[in-house]
């Protein structure tokens, strides 16, 4: 071991070829730094030894050291083990500590913090003393010594461990320090250094996240697929299989989809429902009628006892059951059974709980409900719910999915998911993938054939259907076009950003899963957002304004959007929003009213069109998309948004500021930016009392990523934030998601080089590919509205409308022209999916963009894809011009 030296000019002189044998004996004891945590101890150079080792040891290999004990015992083990090594001491002695060696700058350490380093009065002394009496000791005339070990060390995890300091070792070498691969428990070691792995190859190996359809990874999907046919012998596909943030956002999402006016409920699984459904009295003598007097979702309570909970449903006869199974009654199908004829006999939807009894584990228990499943198919009334929060390493991670042999309502559940919560975060379901795949890697391929299925011959009986107004959006709304395997689809449809992520984005979301024993202040993201949004939009905030976090900003749109029913509210879109949040509206049955625009002032929102609507609704909501707007790409200028918001204050209309797809504008300077305490400080004086202005968002974008999704939403009015808290099952971000927004936010607010320079990079980028569209698309015979921020361009098909063009599609999907098939007349309606059939690029029609005729694109693609798109572009018009 070599210890810092106390000169730090001595390390930096130039070491010649003729100097002094002295000299360079003086140096032999001192060490430069080295970057890693352990140049504190002087241990520097051991550690650059070791992770230099890791790249060239053989999976079995073994390193072998001899170690100084000056740091102590503990730091000398911590620097092997937190890199992933089982050490062995195979021998250890005591030596006098050399003479020419200076450990002032051990005593200076130890006066700036709280550790001691270790040495010994003489060659026999037993009870360690630290640095400073050992300095105060040596210079009295005693001789002190240390410890002198020999350490054997092997890797616990060759393979994964390999590929972890790999990744540090390109250009992440300022995270190694937060690593640690130390676990007292081998099951979390073996959870999580393998997971640290994949996400290192993941960060390492791609640019970008690809896109991804709301029912949740395709990857991921099949990979529970074979967890269930691999150790449960249940023949199910990634078609079988929703993935969900949660358990609780599941089970409110399938509710919220049949809007059933008496559901019973599990009560073990009510606690995050909505206080509404749970206080509602307002039931008719007959539950079981399927006519409702109003819209309010009405649950009861049961036991989870079987036998207790059949008594009661067969009294109520509820139109929705959501369960679980007690645990003396899972090992078991018998209770099972019992629920779907009695469900299937009164004519219940069945949403059956599993998640307390499913394992992780390459010997799952017995499972009674996976039991009838191996050798019975699903019925059609009834879907099997899991929440996944049985890992070993982050117990409050979770994902969810939902099983279902009903083909429509796996495709109902998919398009529920996308409106009420958005994507559920990509980096849950690589950790749960990686578990399911460590754990189809252990099991031998089954080389038996299926055991078959027995299909019972069952009377049908009548079901609730889908709720009208569920149903009207899911047939009606454009949602994700999915169900091309091989993924040839060319997505300009979607709110995501496709660019290369900057390395400061990968090495704050490695650190934060790499991370041990994260406080929770390290964390609290609170006052890097207050930070951020003062700068960003001056913005006020005080000690009693709320932040409400959730993995996206969609899910907390959406609960805005209950409050504004509860309130009896009318949401006020402006023509040309985000196609998506108008969907979700509807499908939550707000009352919703359209503000129209004008071309002429690029689709925005005005004092005069604003006022011709406010005047006419009662208790108005106003939704701004803003400054950057989605989906026109145009911005508001702060003078724009004074003059909206003063028009909101006069009518005392509650406000709703989308930021999300914000933050990308291409001409910061000429924009000018936002200054929003002025004006609301005027407003709130002299509005009426109903009057606020709540401020949602999400740094997707910010942060310009895919995979990492956080979304905030600021409210400064206690009566909205009581009513917001009605509506509890928000899926919370996690907190190493936590952990690397506040990062990330800290590095903007320091004006980091390397992200400013990443985000001046991708602005440059959009701006380019902005322009290059504009020109494919004019060259090709549609009207371009020319956009200056955000990630899509919206444009009219001129050339095309009331355009006759021959499609045919062949077996494979294919389209070409020529034998001719199918003839379409293009219109509004229809042009989304011509385009779709015709070159495989999918867009987002007038009926999205709420802007008759405007089409909208989505620019943030990676390079090969825009290309493509573009090319997409040129044949469309060869299909339908030439």
């Amino acid at each position: 071991m070599q210890i810092l030296n106390p000169n730090p000019d001595a390390m930096t002189k130039m070491i010649t070829e003729n100097a002094s044998e002295e000299f360079l004996h003086s140096l032999s004891n001192y060490c430069a730094l080295q970057g890693f945590v352990e140049d504190q101890f002087g241990l520097g150079l051991i550690a650059r030894a070791v992770e230099e080792g890791i790249s060239v040891i053989k999976p079995n290999g073994i390193m072998i050291f001899n170690m100084g004990g000056r740091p102590g015992q503990g730091v000398c083990k911590r620097l092997f083990e937190r890199r992933g090594f089982r050490i062995t001491k195979l021998w250890q002695t005591k030596i006098i500590q050399a003479g020419d060696t200076d450990i002032a700058a051990l005593v200076e350490i130890e006066k700036n913090s709280p550790h001691r380093f270790e040495f010994f009065m003489g060659l026999s002394g037993d009870q360690p003393i630290c640095a400073r009496t050992a300095w105060a000791y040596g210079r009295s005339g005693g001789s002190i010594s240390h410890a002198l070990s020999v350490y054997s060390c092997q890797l616990r995890q060759p393979n994964q461990v390999k590929v972890i300091f790999e990744f540090l070792k390109n250009g992440f070498q300022e995270i190694s320090s937060s690593l640690d691969l130390y676990f007292e428990d081998d099951s979390v070691a073996d959870e999580k250094i393998p997971f640290l792995a994949y996400l290192a190859s993941i960060l390492k190996d791609d640019s970008y996240f690809p896109y991804e359809p709301p029912a949740g990874s395709k990857r991921f999907r099949n990979l529970i697929a074979g967890f269930l046919k691999t150790y449960h012998h249940i023949p199910l596909t990634a078609s079988n299989v929703v993935i969900f943030p949660s358990r609780n956002a599941a089970i409110e999402n399938a509710l919220r989809l049949f809007s059933p006016r008496l559901a019973v409920v599990d009560e073990h699984l009510t606690r995050h429902l909505p206080r509404q459904w749970l206080t509602s009295l307002a039931l008719e003598q007959n539950m079981g009628t399927t006519d409702s007097l109003d819209d309010t979702i009405t649950v009861i309570e049961a036991p989870r006892q079987s036998d207790l909970m059949i008594e009661l449903l067969k009294k109520l006869k509820p139109q929705v059951v959501v369960t679980g199974i007690a645990y003396f009654e899972a090992v078991t199908s018998s209770a099972f059974v019992h629920l779907l004829d009695t469900t299937r006999e009164i004519g219940s939807r069945l949403f059956l709980d599993i998640s307390d009894h499913f394992e992780l584990s390459s010997l799952p228990g017995s499972n009674g409900v996976l039991k009838y499943l191996s050798g019975s198919p699903l019925p059609s009334h009834v879907a099997i719910i899991c929440g996944l929060v049985k890992n070993k390493v982050y117990p409050d991670l979770e994902v969810a999915f939902v099983i279902s042999e009903e083909e429509s309502l796996f495709n109902a559940l998919s398009k529920t998911v996308e409106l009420l919560e958005g994507n559920t975060a990509l980096i849950s379901q690589y950790y749960y993938g990686c578990i399911f795949h460590e754990l189809l890697a252990f099991q031998l391929a089954c080389r038996r054939a299926p055991s078959e299925r027995s299909c019972e011959n069952v009377k049908s009986v009548d079901m609730i259907g889908y709720a009208k107004s569920a149903l009207s959006v899911l047939n009606n709304a454009e949602l994700a076009i999915d169900g091309v395997e091989n993924g040839s689809l060319i997505h300009m449809d979607v709110d995501q950003i496709f660019l290369p992520v900057p390395s400061p984005v990968k090495a704050a979301i490695f650190e934060s899963f790499a991370r041990q024993n994260m406080s929770e202040s390290e964390a609290d993201v609170t006052t890097s957002i207050k930070t951020f949004v003062k700068s960003n939009y001056g913005f006020p905030t005080d000690s009693s304004t709320e932040f409400i976090y959730a993995d996206n900003s969609k899910a907390l749109f959406n609960k805005l959007v209950l409050c504004c029913t509860k309130e009896g509210g009318t949401l006020c879109f402006p023509a040309g929003s985000n196609g998506n949040y108008v969907s979700s509206a509807r499908f939550l049955e707000a009352d919703i009213v359209t503000v129209p625009t004008d071309a002429s002032v690029g689709f925005k929102l005005t004092e005069k069109t604003l006022t011709g609507v406010l005047g006419t609704v009662k208790n108005p909501w106003v939704y701004i998309s803003g400054p950057t707007i989605n989906p026109t790409g145009l911005v508001y200028s702060n003078n724009e948004i004074e003059n909206i918001l003063s028009t909101c204050a006069r009518f005392g209309a509650r406000v709703i500021i989308d930021t999300s797809s914000s933050g990308l504008e291409f001409d910061c300077n000429g924009w000018g930016g936002w200054d929003l305490e002025g004006c609301l400080s005027q407003l709130n004086s002299s509005c009426k009392p109903s009057f606020c202005v709540s401020l949602l968002g999400g740094l997707s974008l910010k942060m310009l990523n895919g995979v990492l999704r956080f979304g905030f939403l600021i409210l400064n009015q206690s009566v909205l934030v009581d009513t917001f808290y009605s509506y509890p099952g928000l899926s919370k971000p996690h907190s190493t998601v936590r952990y690397a927004t506040k990062k990330l936010l800290e590095l903007r607010e320091q004006k980091s080089s390397i992200l400013s320079d990443a985000i001046v990079e991708h602005t440059q980028i959009l701006r380019s590919r902005s322009k290059r569209l504009k020109e494919a698309l004019e060259k090709s015979g549609w009207d371009v509205l020319e956009s200056c921020a955000g990630i899509s361009v919206v444009a009219k098909p001129s050339a095309y409308l009331k355009k006759t063009i021959k499609l045919n599609i062949s077996s494979k999907g294919e389209v070409r022209q020529g034998n001719v098939t199918t003839e379409i007349t293009l219109d509004d309606s229809n042009i989304r999916n011509a385009i779709l059939e015709a070159t495989g690029l999918c867009i987002n029609s007038g009926s999205w963009t709420g802007i008759p005729g405007y089409c909208r694109f989505n620019i943030a693609l990676a390079e090969n894809d825009f290309k493509k798109a573009l090319d997409c572009i040129l044949k469309f018009r060869e299909v339908a011009l030439d």
